[in-house]
């Protein structure tokens, strides 16, 4: 009985490790916000970074009308 909490523990501890790993690979892509990025904040109202793609609007409609033109079955009731 006891090996099973052995194992619980250890799941538990592997987890824990990956799960800091991910939040410190995360916070390494997040941009830098100094004094210049405030000032752009203040003066434009946003902070852009190089790495923000623009949204293709166009291809976002496309795709919702594709979505809402799909036919639903009805459930089956049994």
């Amino acid at each position: 009985m006891t090996w099973i909490w052995i194992l619980l523990a250890a799941l538990v501890a592997v987890a824990a490790l990956r799960y800091r790993r991910r939040l410190r690979q995360h916070a390494a892509g997040a941009p830098v916000v100094d004094d210049d990025a405030l000032r752009r904040i203040i003066d434009e109202g946003r902070l852009t970074t190089a790495d923000d793609e623009p949204l293709d609007l166009e291809e976002i409609a496309r795709e919702e009308d594709s979505f809402w033109e799909e036919t639903w079955d009805d459930a089956e009731e049994e």
